[in-house]
């Protein structure tokens, strides 16, 4: 068998995990590679530096491994992450890092601004959430308003159970899909339960059929 590369070893590595977790490799000052996944995006570039307060860098300096809460005022984006330090003899040589999604942080609701003023809609009763217009928009089955957050932001404070990313423009709660219709290039309309119809894109179709398991 002819050497495996470091390139080829590091995208198996990937392939191992779900397609929900990103994959940070570095050494002990820079990334060399990393792997965002469909639910949490750190958008970290080869030969970025590891930043202190990431868990890479509480990894490398407690020599150990590491699992916590980073929160958003370190990438943008909050999110659970396990560290494990890559040992050659005594010294550390480098991190294998394991991105999740954040959870809801005990949040149950999401506070709309309406004409009217701001109205709490409980979790499961967001239909979807849009992107529209550099807008923020949050839909349910009797009210629709703006938010503050980006759609990304939405992808950390949704439950994950439920809420999917099916599009670069929408997020969708899958307990308020009525049908699913197949779409020209391989791709699918999803048809809501209060009348509007949804598209999952061809880069998200792959990722929504398999969390949907059809």
């Amino acid at each position: 068998m002819k050497d495996i590369t470091l390139s080829a070893l590091l995208e198996v590595i990937g392939d191992l995990f779900s397609d929900e977790i990103s994959i940070a490799v570095s050494n002990t000052k820079e990334y060399i590679y990393y792997r965002p996944s469909k639910r949490v995006n750190l958008k970290i570039t080869k030969h970025d530096p590891i930043k202190e307060g990431t868990i890479a860098y509480q990894a490398i300096m407690s020599k150990q491994k590491v699992a916590e809460f980073i929160h958003r005022d370190v990438f943008g984006v909050p999110y659970h992450g396990v560290a494990v330090p890559i040992w050659k003899e005594d010294e550390i040589e480098g991190v294998v890092t394991a991105i999740y999604p954040a959870l809801a942080d005990g949040k149950s609701v999401v506070t709309v601004k309406t004409a009217d003023g701001w109205i709490p809609v409980p979790f499961s009763d967001v239909v979807y959430v849009e992107s529209k217009d550099k807008k923020t928009l949050v839909h349910s089955g009797l009210i629709s308003g703006t938010h503050k957050y980006s759609l990304q932001d939405f992808e950390s404070l949704l439950p994950k159970d439920f809420f999917i990313r099916c599009h670069r423009s929408f997020i969708v709660n899958v307990n308020e899909i009525k049908a699913i219709y197949p779409d020209a290039h391989s791709t699918f309309l999803l048809a809501m339960k209060n009348g509007d119809q949804i598209p999952v894109s061809q880069s998200y179709s792959g990722y929504f059929r398999k969390l949907l398991g059809f």
